[in-house]
């Protein structure tokens, strides 16, 4: 019995065209043969081919019997830490092959790889790299490597290789000429025209390859999207980093995800990674612009639908995975304007993040003093001692060396009059809270109160992008946090960036010879999905507008956040919900807001509508049952149909919870 690989395998060698020389050099290598590369570095622009021939790579050296190790680029973390352990055997195992595409995406590791990872290799192994970018010219230069790097930029297909590719995928003779016109020795393009075959195209047709050519050859790929639903699975695709089956059935909960995502995964611009599917980089750009030009609004619903998703994984990622989520919810938005002012998105100098070490305090205290003054590395290391786990470093990934590193503080209600007295920041923070909203009991403020990289010092760089993206995830997680604090010595400048996102408090407290601006937001009036909305839509976050300060928005907010705590009386009291209008004339707040949110779930049945609704809302929140998933199982129904029947209950409880509020708890007028 053959098996699928075996024949995934088999019809590779007979699709692939061309690349004799890559071929001939990697097979004397698998060989063990002295005078064979021990690196191959190949690089070339998008459609090329790297992808397929790292493929048929793999294939040789499968079938060679070596033990093979394939990462991507594109989820390779920061740390050379996790790529180390990602690549374990290619320094225990005896000829193990490495195999790393899309090399682009991580090309910080170069150095890194070249000086400390590569020549720790375990015998007779040997590394594929594959990139759009060509390697830095020291290593190509350098003597000691001439020997062992191959490097090779792919070039185009002849036009004697792309005919026979379009013959293999039986492309009519009379259709090659107009194939040939548009595509050139381009393979993608090749290979979609040939996937695509001869409908659609015409014999007065002269195009020449351009992004509206490759947007109407998509269009005859794809063909007659057969539904509604699975143009909705496209918008998903187009936007989303990487489009799993369980990211389809969260944002398409009335869809069959598996249908949907199997129909995906047949569309030839689609790779099928460890993370989900992932377009290639000029079909996605091409049929994101299609999309938007086509259905604006529904491309936009669709984004909103994939923040708002994201954001839960958000909530309940286990710690390792929050990163990822984090950089994918950013990723979403990386065109918006606020996000642009805020965000570099370069990979220059290349730096991760690791918690504080007591080794590191000397390189952080002088980073301090040298850049912000001896007062300040006092502050520091004052809070070092009392806060430690709220630090980071951050190191060139290149090098290992420490450039930077950041605070973020979590300071819980009543403010420590030691911390008052000793840090002038952290006490303008507390009086702007006393002054405007003050906080209360089982809550606290977060407060970004460090970022120092003296190279480039609190200008818009990758550790504030990642000190950023650190500091929005844990508002997103936290629970009882009352206000986020940001702190920039160029106030002005800042107050520039931040406009819309963050307000400006006044505050300018002097530390030695500086004085610093103080910024912030209100998570209890502005939600983390309102205020990420805005942020990334380069809208100004709204102002509360309802009764006792909650927008509408705000109060829906609030109401859910309560609902997974409804069992917890000492976790329900320190939610939002305790401050709203609801609650402001009960002897017993959060008692008397537990039993008003069960009367209310009730009420819902009185409505045949709201009857599927209240059994939903009583199996997720009230039942004890430990997750959703174990809801839907109580009540016997599919968790799609479960989480409809959720979303469905949430509205109709937030609506009547916001009537209640609107007319005060004892239905004032």
């Amino acid at each position: 019995m053959v098996s699928v690989g075996e024949r995934l395998s088999s019809a590779r060698v007979q699709a692939f065209i061309g690349r004799d020389e890559e071929l001939d050099r990697f097979a004397r290598a698998l060989t063990g043969d002295p005078q064979a590369p021990f690196a191959f570095y190949l690089y070339g622009p998008g459609g090329i081919g790297k992808s397929t021939l790292l493929r048929r790579l793999a294939d040789h050296a499968r079938a060679a019997g070596r033990l093979l190790v394939e990462l991507d680029g594109r989820f390779v973390g920061r740390d050379p830490a996790d790529f180390e352990r990602a690549a374990g055997p290619f320094l225990d195992v005896p000829g193990t092959v490495l195999f790393l595409d899309s090399f682009e995406h991580c090309q910080w590791l170069e150095g890194w790889l070249w000086h400390r990872f590569l020549p720790r290799a375990a015998d007779g192994a040997l590394v594929v790299l594959g990139g759009r970018l060509a390697p830095q010219p020291q290593w190509t230069a350098d003597p000691a490597w001439a020997g062992l790097l191959h490097v090779a930029e792919l070039e185009p297909f002849s036009e004697e290789q792309a005919r026979t590719l379009l013959a293999t995928a039986q492309i009519r003779p009379e259709m090659r000429e107009l194939v040939l016109r548009f595509a050139g020795g381009n393979p993608l393009a090749l290979s979609l025209a040939a996937a695509a075959g001869s409908t659609g195209w015409s014999y007065d047709q002269t195009w020449a390859p351009s992004a509206d050519v490759l947007r109407t050859l998509l269009v005859g790929l794809i063909g007659e999207v057969p539904s509604a639903a699975h143009r909705r699975a496209l918008e998903v695709a187009a936007q989303a980093y990487s489009t799993s089956e369980e990211l389809l059935a969260a944002v398409l909960p009335d869809h069959d995800a598996h249908l949907l995502f199997a129909w995906l995964r047949e569309l030839p611009f689609m790779e099928a990674t460890h993370r989900g599917l992932h377009p290639h980089d000029a079909a996605r750009e091409t049929l994101a612009a299609d999309l938007r030009w086509r259905a604006p609004n529904a491309f936009v619903a669709m984004r909103k639908r994939l923040a708002e998703e994201y954001l839960r994984l958000l909530r309940e990622a286990p710690e390792e995975r929050v990163w990822t989520v984090t950089d994918e919810l950013f990723y979403l938005f990386r065109d918006g304007q606020i996000v642009a002012r805020l965000r570099t998105w370069s990979r220059e100098d290349e730096v991760h993040d690791r918690p504080l070490h007591p080794d590191d305090l000397g390189t952080v205290l002088r980073m301090a003093a040298e850049t912000e003054g001896p007062e300040s590395a006092a502050l520091v290391h004052y809070w070092a001692q009392r806060q430690p786990q709220a630090f980071s470093v951050y190191r060139l990934v290149s090098t290992g060396r420490i450039v930077a590193f950041t605070a973020r503080l979590a300071l819980p209600a009543p403010p420590d009059p030691e911390d008052l007295a000793t840090d002038p920041v952290v006490a303008a923070a507390w009086a702007h809270t006393d002054a405007t909203a003050p906080v209360g009991p089982g809550e606290h403020i977060g407060i970004s109160r460090f970022t120092v990289y003296p190279e480039r010092y609190q200008v818009p760089s990758r550790v504030i992008d990642l000190s950023s993206s650190r500091a929005q995830a844990e508002s997103a997680r936290a629970r009882g946090r009352a206000f986020g604090f940001a702190v920039w010595r160029d106030a002005e400048a800042w107050a520039a960036r931040v406009k819309g996102s963050l307000a400006d408090t006044g505050a300018r407290p002097r530390v030695g010879e500086h004085t610093y601006g103080v910024f912030c937001v209100d998570w209890r009036q502005v939600p983390v999905e309102t205020w990420l909305r805005h942020f990334i839509a380069s809208t100004e976050v709204p102002t509360p507008s309802g009764p006792s300060g909650f927008s509408r928005t705000a109060f829906d907010r609030a109401v859910r956040e309560a609902l997974p705590h409804w069992r917890d009386p000492a976790a329900f009291a320190a939610c939002a919900l305790a401050r709203t209008r609801l609650a402001a004339d009960f002897a017993d707040p959060a008692e008397e807001l537990r039993a008003l949110l069960r009367r209310s779930v009730d009420d819902l049945a009185r409505d045949p509508r709201g009857v599927r609704a209240r059994e939903a809302l009583t199996a997720g929140y009230f039942s004890g049952a430990p997750t959703q998933e174990a809801a839907a199982r109580r009540l016997g129904l599919p968790y799609g149909t479960y989480r409809r029947h959720l979303r469905q209950g949430l509205d109709l409880l937030c609506e009547s919870l916001w009537q209640q509020e609107l007319r005060g708890p004892y239905g004032e007028q």
